[in-house]
């Protein structure tokens, strides 16, 4: 589950403008909203399948993240919140889908 889009901008342009929301909210979208989407329709999928062991193990879903969540660079606020929430909800969603068998 590795959505990635970036954008390239400041919060404040060199000449005082600020970054078009639509633009910041697009790439929230995507990589954040767009990350768990796929990862609550998988989950719901693995859920209603037969356990593949007797620990009633039903599989894996990994999140990609990227540095940027922790340490964002000059021009990525966007990319930066939308991978720092990737890395936010997954222990939480891991917690929540431990007991359907589905590991994050």
């Amino acid at each position: 589950n590795s959505a990635g889009l970036g954008l390239a901008a400041r919060t404040v342009d060199k000449t005082g403008e600020p970054l078009d929301l639509e633009k910041f909210a697009f790439i929230i979208k995507v990589n954040l909203v767009g990350s768990f989407n796929m990862l609550s329709q998988a989950a719901a999928a693995m859920g209603k399948t037969e356990p593949m062991d007797a620990d009633g193990t039903r599989g894996s879903i990994v999140n990609l993240a990227s540095v940027a969540a922790f340490d964002g660079q000059i021009g990525q606020p966007a990319y930066a919140a939308s991978k720092g929430g990737v890395a936010s909800l997954t222990l939480p969603a891991a917690r929540e889908l431990a007991r359907a068998g589905v590991r994050g």
